[in-house]
């Protein structure tokens, strides 16, 4: 998959090259509360997961660097998961914090979605996030998702959203 541009981001497949802006992502400390303490050995890790997820399943997520200062702005797209029981494509993302709030994650997941139901010809899209989290769930909702069901995720409260292709 090559670089895609969107009006304000270059989003690039995360590869193992990616992992120091990674690194310094999850380290970020609003982003940490979220995502708790990653060490280098396990972001080398994840950043082969999702280069062996763009190599085998042809999707995954993305490191986004913004077009005029080429600072990372965070990470996001679609991977293919188990979500409830099912195998699904789940769009997610997270931005440090200077970013939030801005409509960096909203843009990332429209990049995410035209991939889905372009090239990938999804019928379904799923997005999941903490109860608690309300930017993500507010995300979800400007994205056209709808609230599906609570989850359990290592029994944590979840809540999961769905969107259907749209009519051709």
């Amino acid at each position: 998959m090559p670089n895609l541009v969107t009006a304000r981001l270059r989003l690039e497949p995360v590869a193992p090259r990616h992992a120091p802006d990674l690194l310094a992502l999850y380290r970020d400390p609003p982003v940490a509360e979220w995502y708790g303490r990653w060490t280098w050995p396990q972001i080398e890790s994840e950043t082969r997961r999702m280069a062996f997820g763009w190599r085998n399943d042809g999707v995954h997520k993305w490191m986004a660097y913004h077009l005029v200062t080429g600072q990372c702005v965070g990470r996001g797209g679609l991977s293919r998961a188990v979500v409830d029981g099912r195998p699904r494509l789940e769009l997610g993302w997270v931005l440090h914090g200077r970013f939030w709030g801005q409509g960096y994650a909203t843009e990332i997941g429209r990049a995410g979605l035209d991939l889905a139901f372009g090239p990938l010809g999804a019928d379904e899209v799923v997005s999941f996030t903490e109860t608690r989290n309300s930017r993500s769930r507010a995300v979800m909702r400007r994205l056209g998702f709808t609230y599906a069901k609570p989850l359990l995720i290592e029994n944590e409260p979840y809540a999961l959203y769905a969107l259907s292709r749209p009519p051709a």
